[in-house]
């Protein structure tokens, strides 16, 4: 029985279905805050559990029979390290075989901020001593949708990373790897840097911008604090602005661009180059 967290976010779903063309769907359980939801996997014979990372008490029933479970990080950021502390207590009593983590990459030594509670989440779970995988993904090429979409109306993609690069990968092929790892065997105690096969920069991806929608599109470079600015402009609070400017710089000083090849080698073909994922983007919107 395999147990996917969060099954009914975007990487979660993808995992599902991934899943589904490899194992029978009733060995597949989708553990959700909403079960409503997800009626489209039940429907299909998936398990669908209620399971509430700040309601500890769902947690026991919805891995009830797991083998495997993959803990989707949570996406409050500020309260995941607790809310993953129940999800790891809850696979460690019942006795699963491995426990796989969406940690993100380089997360013992990147100074991102979105870095320290991941790296608490892997202290924690290392420390219970339930086996684990830890799936450290890199950036998404969705993360550029948006703002392709919106570089095609105003013609300026702005940014703080200067010339650094971002090798990122496409959601999908991030679900792949996890379902690689869930249906695969000689992944205890791994650790896999998931990232994309080619990195690019910020003025690389507004030229590609430029190219796919035919409308001039530029890459203008700010101070991270001009930068954090503006994305509070968008409507983004204050400390979330100032964190992904800051991950800006990081990509200026190169903790987003290593292609280790992990993740291609777990899902044994060439990750999603970038332009498929933005000329589909710029197509449907």
């Amino acid at each position: 029985m395999i147990v996917v967290t969060g099954a009914s976010g975007h990487l979660g779903r993808l995992v599902v279905e991934e899943l589904a063309g490899r194992v029978p769907a009733e060995r597949i359980v989708a553990a959700v805050r909403s079960p409503e939801k997800v009626a489209d996997l039940a429907e299909r014979g998936v398990q669908v559990r209620e399971a509430d990372y700040d309601r500890p008490d769902t947690l026991g029933p919805a891995f009830e029979g797991a083998t495997k479970v993959l803990l989707i990080s949570g996406s409050e950021v500020g309260r995941r390290v607790g809310q993953h502390k129940a999800v790891v207590d809850a696979a460690k009593a019942a006795g699963v075989e491995l426990l796989a983590y969406t940690s993100i990459v380089h997360a013992d030594t990147t100074p991102l901020g979105l870095a320290p509670e991941h790296k608490a989440t892997e202290e924690y779970i290392r420390a219970s001593g339930v086996p684990f995988a830890f799936l450290r993904n890199g950036w998404y090429h969705e993360n550029y949708v948006a703002t392709a979409r919106q570089a095609v109306q105003s013609g300026v993609i702005a940014g703080s990373a200067r010339d650094g690069r971002v090798a990122s990968a496409a959601r999908a092929d991030y679900a792949a790897a996890a379902a690689a790892v869930l249906t695969g065997e000689g992944h205890r105690s791994a650790v896999y840097e998931l990232t994309g096969d080619v990195a690019w920069s910020l003025p690389e991806l507004a030229a590609l911008v430029s190219e796919l929608s035919g409308a001039p599109v530029e890459y203008r470079d700010l101070p991270v604090a001009e930068y954090a600015k503006v994305l509070e402009s968008y409507g983004l609070p204050e400390p979330v602005a100032a964190m992904f400017a800051q991950t800006d710089a990081g990509i200026a000083d190169g903790w987003l661009g290593a292609t280790p090849g992990d993740l291609s080698r777990l899902i044994e073909r060439p990750t999603t180059p970038l332009r498929d994922t933005l000329a589909e983007a710029l197509k449907n919107g």
